[in-house]
């Protein structure tokens, strides 16, 4: 439990805090308040929140009030207040992206994921910090500064979903929405001891996410939902999730949730290390008992290693940093001297290697074509894997390597556990397991089939 985040009610899960409005065991006036005073106390130390919307939130507060009062038909999330990354767009709010380029940006609409989740009676608090061009996997940047984990303030909640991590799990929001390219969602809930779901590409709309999911991107970038239980995470997917025209990956995908049977036939494969990137002796042991739980629960868990995934890292890589770097490259320049260090070191990652071509990219997304069709032939048997979310619990700000049985894991390579399946397209989620010596909350990730993020989250 991280420190000085005890109190009762914003520590309550999202779906019970909406049961208790619905039974009027607490009012949404009251449970904003208290969420507030939370705010208020906790985010001068953690700086998880950049732009807090308190009056609009007060005044939706009392209309939640008074629908419940008048017996009204009351959605899912009625009166649970959450919070949204700042790089997605809710109208009269920033949505900076932890950059100087874009300070002082207002949106002007509302994405379509926070239309529906508005749709289900959410009130939106307000919008939280990220990592600049959310190109890093820790918060900080030049425009609002470093958020810390409530864990430890020494480290960081990671990123680039490192606001919603903290201000979710020290209970200044029930739940949120991350996105993730390369682990932005599910290594910020490893790190900070709560859940989250990056779904398929197109399952949840990017709409009105920037920058802008488009072009290789498109294959990579998700939007998603995180929250400190997986029943929460359920409520918020089932809110949003749904095909819309402005995301160019979207599908009319029906919700289906498997029976307990169902689930039951599913088998798992598992694997405690990829054979290149060690993992933390706590970070097996997490993966082992998530496995022997399972065991237990009555699914078939075999230890399995899918084929090929270091190419699928070397691909992303390819993707993410490459092509990642020559799209930036030319937005930020004559600005430089404007950019946080974060973001320039990821630039000078981004130079040392060679500039892609028209052919080099084409040849990059055949491969990554070809990856995903082998995978999936090998997910035939194991439609569900079980795996680390990373090679390391939060690490201290600042910190670029670690020393793990012997070997040196440089900054890049420790989140290739979820870099893999941006790559692919799988859905996966993040459920805290263990603990690392130090008391840090150490995550697993259970991966599906694409499209199949219900099975991922019955699992979970």
């Amino acid at each position: 439990m991280p420190t000085h985040v005890t109190d009762a009610p914003t520590l309550l899960s999202a779906v019970v805090m909406a049961e208790q409005i619905r039974q009027k065991q607490i009012s949404p006036v009251e449970l904003l308040d208290a969420h507030l005073t939370k705010i208020e106390r906790l985010n001068a130390q953690l700086n998880a929140f950049v732009h807090l919307d308190a009056d609009r939130a007060r005044t939706t507060a009392r209309a939640a009030e008074a629908a419940v009062l008048s017996r009204k038909a009351l959605g899912p999330l009625h009166g649970v207040p959450i919070s949204i990354k700042s790089s997605i767009e809710i109208a009269g709010l920033r949505c900076e992206a932890g950059t100087r380029l874009r300070q002082g940006f207002v949106a002007t609409h509302d994405a379509p994921l926070v239309s529906r989740l508005k749709n289900a009676g959410a009130i939106v608090l307000g919008v939280t910090n990220t990592p600049e061009f959310l190109m890093a996997w820790e918060t900080d940047n030049l425009l609002y500064s470093r958020t810390n984990s409530p864990w430890d303030l020494d480290r960081t909640p990671g990123g680039s979903s490192g606001g919603e991590a903290a201000a979710i799990s020290a209970g200044m929001s029930a739940g949120g929405v991350g996105s993730d390219g390369g682990g932005s969602i599910r290594v910020p809930a490893h790190f900070s001891g709560i859940c989250g779901l990056k779904p398929t590409p197109g399952r949840i709309p990017a709409t009105g996410h920037y920058p802008v999911s488009a072009g290789p991107f498109a294959l990579l970038g998700v939007v998603g939902p995180m929250a400190r239980t997986v029943g929460d995470v359920k409520v918020l997917f089932e809110a949003m999730q749904g095909a819309d025209d402005g995301d160019t990956c979207a599908a009319p995908v029906p919700l289906h949730w498997p029976s307990e049977d169902e689930v039951k036939k599913l088998r798992i494969g598992y694997f405690e290390d990829d054979g290149r990137t060690p993992v933390t002796t706590e970070t097996r042991t997490a993966v082992r008992t998530a496995a022997e739980a399972l065991r237990r629960a009555g699914f078939q868990v075999d230890a399995f290693r899918p084929p090929r995934l270091e190419e699928a890292r070397l691909l992303w890589h390819k993707f993410f940093v490459v092509a990642g770097g020559m799209l930036l490259r030319p937005m930020t320049k004559g600005r430089e001297h404007e950019l946080s260090p974060i973001l320039k070191q990821f630039l000078e990652w981004s130079a040392a290697e060679r500039p892609h071509t028209g052919e080099s990219l084409l040849d990059a997304w055949i491969r990554r074509d070809t990856a995903r069709a082998q995978f999936f032939v090998q997910m035939q048997k194991y439609p569900i894997l079980l795996c680390p979310a990373a090679a390391i619990p939060a690490f201290r700000h600042g910190e670029r390597s670690w020393a793990i049985d012997g070997k040196t894991v440089q900054y890049l390579d420790a989140w290739s556990y979820t870099e893999w399946f941006n790559l692919l397209g799988n859905p996966a989620a993040v459920v805290p397991i263990g603990q690392s010596p130090e008391g840090l909350p150490i995550g697993v990730q259970i991966v599906g089939r694409p499209w199949e993020e219900e099975r991922v989250l019955a699992v979970a």
